[in-house]
């Protein structure tokens, strides 16, 4: 096991993830710390950590990436273990995060990527109190379950990216490898969108209905991408993806899909002039500028979801 912590301005937080990291119950595992040329003390905090037996290898670069998914990469290539953790610099977990999904994926075969449950932190680390992970009563059935990979993405990737947090998540080496140069590496805020559907695409996806990973929120680059349409622009780009991967998708569920970005776009995009230059991609990825319309037959679908016959992102999801 090889767990990666990729650093970028974190010092306040980077004691508390290590310490996490350092309790966990599961200990036959590799440390690599990564710095992307922060701008605060956080290379003289890693720094203390140089002669710890559970630390592997150090890496400060001299000139910031630029992506966070560049750093990722970085870190799976330097990996011995067959599985990878990427533990976010800002992020916390549970003592048996490691141990109970080294457990889970001991019981599957071809297991890609086994995501657990995410709760919402907020600077100080108080919990935010909303649902992120959506499991629609699923914990109460079972404590975890197993997918076909490929099914998971036609019916749960298509929608959202499923996967709420890196953090959450361990995967597997050999497979990530395979995705070295691709796209996702160069996108600023919805790579790992791109990254798990892609691994997912490569073997089973295990879902384990318990909280043992807290997500910290901040003024993210997410939020900027949000706001200033760069995540939209990426978002049709995966789902575009995916209906190439998938062309029976069928008519509903596609312009259900169009219509969720275009109540996004609606509600995010003020601005006149990003608001055109969004809906470029929009029709360049999906085919049709009648974001309108497909935003009516969204909320028209939402309206009678209780029909049995009207199929919904909550009933399409496995």
């Amino acid at each position: 096991m090889s767990v990666i912590v990729p650093n970028y301005n974190y010092a306040a937080f980077l004691d508390m993830r290590i310490t996490s990291i350092f309790r966990q119950t599961f200990t036959d595992y590799e440390l690599i710390l990564l710095d992307d040329a922060s701008s605060d003390n956080s290379s003289a905090v890693l720094e203390r950590y140089r002669n710890d037996p559970r630390v592997s290898q150090i890496v400060v670069n001299d000139k910031n990436s630029g992506s966070p998914f560049q750093q990722w990469m970085k870190g799976i290539k330097l990996a011995r273990g067959k599985w990878i953790w990427i533990a976010e610099a800002d992020d916390i977990c549970e003592p048996d995060f490691l141990e109970t999904c080294m457990e889970c994926i001991s019981r599957h075969d071809n297991v890609s990527l086994c995501n657990v449950g995410s709760l919402c932190i907020d600077a100080k680390g108080k919990p935010i109190l909303f649902d992120i992970n959506q499991w629609a009563g699923r914990e109460l059935r079972a404590n975890d379950a197993c997918f076909d990979g490929k099914k998971y993405v036609e019916h749960n990737f298509f929608w959202k990216n499923t996967v709420v947090n890196a953090s959450g998540v361990v995967f597997n080496r050999e497979k990530a490898l395979t995705l070295d140069g691709r796209r996702w590496m160069e996108m600023r805020n919805c790579g790992d969108w791109m990254f798990w559907m892609e691994m997912a695409m490569l073997g089973n996806v295990i879902e384990i209905y318990k909280i043992l990973n807290y997500f910290r929120q901040h003024n993210s680059q997410t939020a900027k991408g949000n706001r200033n349409g760069r995540g939209l622009i990426e978002s049709f780009e995966i789902i575009h993806a995916i209906e190439e991967l998938f062309p029976k998708i069928s008519w509903s569920k596609r312009h259900q899909c169009y219509g969720k970005f275009s109540r996004y776009m609606r509600r995010m995009l003020k601005d006149k002039d990003l608001f055109r230059e969004v809906k470029v991609h929009y029709t360049e990825n999906f085919g049709t500028s009648t974001v309108f319309i497909h935003y009516l037959y969204y909320k028209l679908c939402r309206h009678f979801r209780f029909l049995p016959w009207v199929l919904t992102e909550e009933k399409d999801r496995l």
